[in-house]
């Protein structure tokens, strides 16, 4: 009798209903894992609608106050010449130097009267315009969209103006090392093709681009059936095809000439070095070629980069950083900072490391660099690939939390994928990849590959191109 009632005064200490808390807990848990898919489900859904022209007309309507519409245009860099190289990017300038029905002046009044923001820019496979406003006047942002886009006046007093500014803007990137090392890059990985063309041009084309060269570059590229009009935040997608079909409803999309088509860019495996010992520190890149953005190993190559991370000295501690690399270059003081970069076109890619290095710490440096590279084609571990998938799905997700984040998703993944990937597939889709599918894709493109190397800054100390392309494998028994 004395033991069973010492049982009885032992079990009361604990709490009549521990068990039924941890069965709490657990259903938190499991109905926060639910709500959090659910969440990723609800998002509002991306309507689009092909108008009879060929122009695609796509919106995320959260019904929020403030809005983001832009023009989303494939074209580029890579759709130039070298007789040509940087006419795209001159046109951009120009659509906002007055219209046949607008000065300068009066398109910037116009804006300011609205509150809104009109920006631009041009990369290697798009040009894109898109102005940020309050939902309410979205049908005047449309209107001015159009305008500038199909009615530029490309005046000669304008194009001489902007033929300054665009040679100044020339002199700030070469003041910016990483750009310079990065069309470097470009420059030697895709030799002979439009892929290695720098996005502004040589300084010559950009001292004899006229108005002829901007009419016939708009004439061919600026075509409905090359354009997305997106819209995200409170935009009403009814109200837009209504606006595209008014404003882009007597464009032309026929061809005079050729039809322009995309033009195979071949990678080569090279190096490209251009010592400065004024210099301070040493600029490097590596890479070889990745996939494309259709290619259904791109987002393998994405967690890979993101195995590889990135690091630079202002960071407290690299002790509790959980990637290998970040770990070596703060313990041995190899580099001042490094990233990782997973560059996406729409048929080939560039995979890499970029880092800024001391001159005596480069061969350190590129070493760990290609001793990470092999480890993730043969022994990266299941934990590590865990922690990659959620930073990766964390960090995409993140980007989206702006109505501009998500229209520039929307319009670049129509003209790259012909669809917009809603973000639970996205995240299914990342979180599906596993350890053996990283090392089987990252074997596939790195491991006995040519690389492609461009340094800048004094580099003597950085290896000979044959024994870094002799570190892309290692030999297995």
């Amino acid at each position: 009798m004395a033991s069973i009632l010492k049982l009885s005064r032992t079990l009361s200490k604990f709490p009549k209903n521990a068990a039924s808390s941890q069965t709490a807990k657990a259903l938190r848990a499991a109905s926060t894992a639910v709500d959090f898919q659910q969440t990723l489900v609800n998002v509002p859904p991306t309507k689009v609608t092909a108008l009879n022209s060929g122009l695609r007309v796509a919106t995320e309507d959260w019904g929020s106050q403030t809005a983001t519409v832009g023009i989303w245009i494939d074209a580029g860099s890579r759709y130039e010449t070298s007789k040509n190289n940087g006419v795209a990017h001159f046109m951009e300038h120009m659509a906002f130097k007055g219209t046949g029905k607008r000065s300068q002046c009066q398109l910037e009044i116009e804006i300011e009267d609205m509150g809104a923001q009109l920006n631009a820019y041009t990369s290697r496979e798009q040009t894109v315009y898109y102005s940020k406003c309050l939902a309410k006047d979205v049908p005047k942002a449309i209107e001015i969209l159009a305008d500038i886009v199909q009615n530029a006046k490309l005046g000669e007093a304008e194009i001489e103006r902007e033929r300054g500014v665009i040679l100044r803007e020339m002199q700030e990137v070469e003041s910016n090392l990483q750009e310079v090392v990065f069309d470097h890059l470009h420059s030697i990985a895709y030799q002979g093709t439009p892929l290695a063309n720098t996005i502004l041009g040589p300084t010559a084309n950009i001292r004899s681009i006229d108005s002829s060269e901007l009419r016939a570059y708009l004439d061919c590229h600026y075509k409905p059936s090359r354009m997305v009009i997106a819209g995200a935040g409170g935009v009403n997608h009814e109200e837009l095809i209504k606006l595209s079909e008014c404003h882009f409803g007597k464009a032309c999309n026929t061809y005079s000439g050729e039809v322009p088509s995309l033009a195979p860019c071949r990678f080569t495996g090279s190096e490209i070095r251009v010592r400065d010992d004024s210099l301070p520190l040493a600029h490097v890149a590596i890479a070889v070629e990745g996939a494309g953005w259709t290619d259904p190993d791109t987002l393998t190559l994405m967690v890979a980069s993101t195995l590889l991370g990135a690091w630079d000295r202002s960071q407290a501690s690299a002790k509790q950083n959980a990637t290998n690399l970040a770990r070596y270059s703060a313990a041995d003081d190899l580099c001042h900072s490094y990233q990782s970069f997973n560059t996406c076109y729409k048929d080939t890619g560039l995979w890499g490391v970029y880092f800024v290095s001391d001159p005596l710490k480069i061969d350190d440096m590129m070493f760990n660099v290609q001793s990470e590279f092999m480890r993730l084609c043969t022994s990266v571990t299941e934990g590590e690939v865990a922690r990659a998938r959620s930073l990766l799905a964390a960090n995409t997700l993140l980007q989206l939390d702006t109505s501009t984040a998500v229209c520039e998703d929307i319009g670049r993944q129509l003209l790259c994928y012909g669809r917009r990937i809603p973000p639970h597939e996205l995240t299914h889709r990342i979180n599906s990849i596993t350890a053996q599918n990283v090392r089987d894709v990252c074997y596939k493109y790195l491991f006995d590959r040519c690389p492609a190397v461009a340094a800048v800054g004094p580099i003597e100390n950085l290896p000979d191109y044959n024994r870094v392309r002799s570190s892309m494998y290692w030999l297995r028994v």
